[in-house]
């Protein structure tokens, strides 16, 4: 039976949501305004999902979606909005996980780049997407949000010819290397040629993530490796780890952050394999890095080689009660802070830390609104101002919200 429905908002996760005789209903593929005649599909005690039926009265932002396998593949997810509302929508998501926490959100600024042809990594499972709400394999030979690199290797390499199993392609004009596409098999064995002389000891050995262990003068080997110029940077990679899909916005976030940045000593926390600190020591006497995962260490001691940093293997809560204090007592205060931890957000003992040593600067990234505005609030309940905020768009045609929040110490 279809019901009645009009859409007051997209909330996180990019579904419209109205009410239905008091209850809220979320509703796939909807836009604010829009009347539905919609059937419901999942009951809960506090909420329903439906599908639509029947659009009564289209938003004007609706447009027919680009791609045939929209709604089929699992990737994305608006489509059907024209891509300058989708952008509102998303500063309104984020705006909203802010003003939730009881935050006042100055205006909320926009990095953004191309629509499409603008994601450089994919993951394939046994040669294809998964089909949207399912593990089925939809075959894909082209995608119009992909890097012109990246359909060229979907549309010279058949089907049945692709690798079995979890397979992580990166690709991009930018890549410096003679191939221009990464194909890295989860299933394929990692290579341990990895050779490190750390804390005064020049023995070879694997690399460990041991207490108070930083790294120096580390070289790693592996066919997985990935170089890609961002602005004036070679930076390595390695592709099965973690490095953002849209190189475009990266270059124009890494500029956002240094933005009126520089000083003595910057602290650079979960700074993966090095991409804001290879432009943070350009501008810093000294970059301190903060990287619990052993691979991602090992390749920002190679982004950084030259340059005046140090690198501590170790989690956030870790090196807060075990290094943060000698650091301190050895370099001094930090005059910057860039902060981009993973969708839990910022640790609790970063957090305090933060909150206790305060620094001039904190530019904080993050890809979960919600854990953002969460340690924003902590940030300012402690004496920080919130002083810009931005809407990084990273992945246009889709929900997904990264952000960078500005917090000054004026003190």
């Amino acid at each position: 039976m279809s019901m009645k429905i009009v859409i007051e908002k997209i909330v996180a996760g990019g579904d419209g949501m109205g009410k239905i005789n008091g209850k809220n209903v979320f509703v796939p593929y909807s836009i604010p305004g829009e009347e539905l005649n919609v059937e419901i599909t999942k009951s809960y005690r506090d909420y329903d999902v439906a599908k639509i039926v029947e659009v009564l009265k289209p938003s004007p932002h609706r447009v027919v979606p680009f791609c045939p396998m929209y709604g089929i593949c699992g990737g994305c997810n608006m489509q059907h909005i024209d891509s300058a509302y989708q952008v509102e929508i998303r500063k309104q998501i984020l705006a909203d996980c802010f003003e939730r926490e009881g935050l006042k959100v100055p205006e909320i600024q926009v990095v953004s780049g191309s629509d499409r042809g603008y994601r450089a990594r994919i993951q394939l499972t046994d040669g294809g997407f998964n089909e949207k709400d399912s593990n089925k394999i939809v075959p894909i030979n082209e995608c119009p949000i992909l890097t012109e690199e990246i359909n060229g290797y979907l549309k010279n390499t058949p089907f049945n010819d692709r690798p079995h199993g979890r397979v992580h392609v990166f690709g991009d004009e930018r890549v410096a290397m003679e191939n221009k596409v990464i194909v890295a098999n989860e299933t394929k064995k990692r290579s341990d040629d990895i050779q490190i002389v750390g804390a005064g000891n020049s023995r070879k050995s694997k690399v460990k993530a041991k207490k108070n262990l930083y790294f120096k003068g580390t070289s790693g080997v592996t066919d997985n490796v990935c170089s890609i110029k961002i602005g004036d940077k070679n930076i390595s990679f390695d592709v099965l780890g973690f490095f953002q899909s849209n190189p475009e916005v990266l270059e124009k976030t890494v500029d956002v952050i240094c933005d009126n940045m520089g000083g003595k000593n910057v602290l650079d926390m979960y700074a993966g394999c090095g991409t804001f600190s290879v432009f943070l020591s350009d501008i810093f006497e000294k970059t301190t890095l903060v990287e619990h995962n052993r691979d991602a260490i090992v390749f920002a001691e190679r982004n950084l080689v030259g340059t005046n940093h140090e690198s501590y293997g170790q989690s956030g809560e870790k090196w807060v009660k075990q290094n943060a204090s000698l650091v301190m007592q050895q370099i001094g205060s930090f005059d910057a802070v860039v902060i981009d931890p993973p969708r839990q957000g910022i640790e609790k003992a970063v957090c305090q830390w933060l909150c206790e040593h305060k620094t001039g600067q904190i530019r904080s990234v993050s890809c979960n609104p919600s854990t953002h505005a969460r340690d924003a609030r902590y940030l300012v309940q402690s004496g920080y101002i919130l002083s810009k905020l931005f809407l990084l768009d990273f992945y246009p045609q889709t929900s997904h919200i990264e952000s960078l929040a500005f917090f000054e110490n004026y003190a």
